[in-house]
């Protein structure tokens, strides 16, 4: 398992948290998800094998939200 901690802007209310928790969920390979929506920051365990950093990062924009580098 590696992990990945994304800085996400655009995030404001439970709702944002809910929408990222539940889209990256969704992805196989992703284990565990924590965003904190004080500091912009969603925490990311995920199988390298399964699932790639570019389709995090692309299930969160979908979600409407940028991902900063």
């Amino acid at each position: 398992m590696k992990e990945l901690t994304l800085n996400v802007q655009g995030m404001s209310c439970g709702h944002c948290v809910s929408s990222v928790e539940g889209a990256l969920n969704e992805l196989d390979g992703v284990s565990d998800v924590n965003v904190d929506l004080g500091e912009g920051k969603v925490d990311v365990k995920y199988d390298e094998s399964k699932v790639s950093v570019n389709q995090i990062k692309d299930a969160i924009d979908d979600q409407g939200y940028d991902v900063v580098a």
